[in-house]
């Protein structure tokens, strides 16, 4: 093939991959209202009525396992699927994960499983995306559709979408970014912004209003919360593993696992406050944001029950619960380390999910379009520390990472 051909083709792809984009956006940005929508009813459903839910979250456990067992078993891989496609680890992405996790995760949190939901927007925009670009064959089309995909979810469900671009182009290899991808996901993640919200999804935005200097005092004492969000972020990310690997041991019936974890954090959940941490738990984060009451517990309960929550097989994301554990924890230590409350627990929003996650430009970008954009300096220093020091350790099974391999060339 001579140059001009070369040329041309290449001309045709790019502007295909942007009708694409464009397409992948709005579809992302229909069903994710849908999704989103919908689970914040049945999550304020299961505020106002806890005690007829919660105990019967180990039947919709065996439900969601069964149905995933008998209808839905090459939808079981979730996120670690999409990351193996989008690498070319993996051939496809069936349509069934559409459905499948989308309506598990209305399951999980109307019964009160604590869990989130952004990895199943991530996984319903991944999917359209691939989706649209089955039909052309084209490896380069594919992958670039995915991360564009990936971008429409996160935008749609969040409508924060530089946040979303960062995201779609940083998570998959830690140390990398995808800049082939960057136009598509812009382009995707504010089409599913814009058609989120005139679909009548809502934008977070929460104004500070903290004045802080940058005074060497302050610095030091924003460093020291760094790193204590850096811990949480770690914990969080190991027990993730911890508790996937000994429940899978512990019970190795995928029905026994599930039916035995619902009983359980049926009981705790109503214990502690009937429900306070099931489900998106977004009045947690309310309480930190609007003089709620905000308990020093709150944040690692919070993490503990998400975790064996989502070990156990329930469906839901990681993100939420990460962003409500960082905010209260950074509000309960804001007193210890003089900080303003609000401001630290902004801090702590971005840089436990940053930790967690393996992601420095991402959990920058959601703070600011959240928080405000003049306090980027502060969330820049909490989350390159958050980055640097968190060990390579990530929620994401499949995320590769390029800094560690750099380290052993070395």
């Amino acid at each position: 093939m001579n140059k001009l051909a070369k040329t041309s083709v290449h001309i045709k792809n790019t502007f295909l991959i942007i009708i694409l984009s464009l397409l992948t956006g709005i579809f992302s940005g229909a069903i994710c209202t849908l999704f989103g929508r919908v689970l914040l009813y049945l999550n304020a459903a299961r505020v106002k009525h806890p005690l007829q839910l919660i105990p019967f979250l180990a039947i919709a456990g065996l439900v969601i396992v069964a149905s995933y067992e008998n209808f839905g078993k090459n939808a079981k891989g979730g996120m670690s699927l999409v990351f193996d496609t989008a690498l070319g680890k993996n051939p496809s992405i069936p349509l069934k994960m559409i459905p499948f996790p989308m309506i598990s995760t209305w399951v999980s949190n109307f019964f009160g499983a604590s869990v989130g939901r952004e990895g199943v927007a991530v996984q319903l925009g991944a999917n359209i995306g691939f989706q649209l670009s089955r039909p052309f064959k084209n490896p380069v089309i594919s992958r670039t559709l995915i991360i564009a995909g990936i971008a429409g979810g996160f935008g749609g469900l969040f409508r924060t979408p530089i946040a979303a671009v960062c995201f779609a182009i940083e998570v998959l290899i830690a140390g990398e970014l995808i800049f082939d991808a960057l136009v598509p996901a812009l382009i995707s993640a504010h089409t599913a912004a814009f058609v989120s919200g005139q679909l009548g999804l809502h934008a977070e935005t929460i104004p500070l209003n903290e004045i802080i200097t940058f005074t060497p005092s302050n610095i030091v004492k924003i460093v020291v919360a760094a790193l204590l969000f850096t811990f949480a972020g770690q914990l969080f990310s190991f027990l993730s593993h911890f508790f996937h690997e000994k429940l899978a041991k512990l019970f190795k019936n995928s029905y026994l696992r599930i039916f035995s974890t619902g009983i359980f954090v049926s009981i705790l959940s109503i214990l502690l406050f009937k429900g306070r941490y099931s489900g998106l738990s977004l009045e947690i984060n309310h309480a930190v944001f609007n003089g709620g009451t905000v308990y020093p517990w709150d944040w690692i309960l919070k993490l503990l029950l998400t975790v064996i929550c989502l070990s156990a097989g329930f469906q839901g994301g990681e993100l939420t619960p990460l962003f409500c554990i960082g905010s209260s924890f950074g509000f309960v230590i804001s007193s210890f380390l003089g900080l303003p409350p609000l401001f630290c627990a902004a801090l702590g929003y971005a840089a436990v999910f940053g930790s967690a996650t393996n992601t420095f430009l991402t959990p920058i970008a959601i703070a600011c379009e959240i928080f405000g954009f003049q306090y980027m300096h502060y969330f820049f220093i909490v989350c390159a520390i958050a980055y640097s020091y968190n060990n390579n350790r990530t929620i994401y099974s499949k995320q590769q990472n390029l800094s560690a391999d750099f380290l052993k060339c070395s």
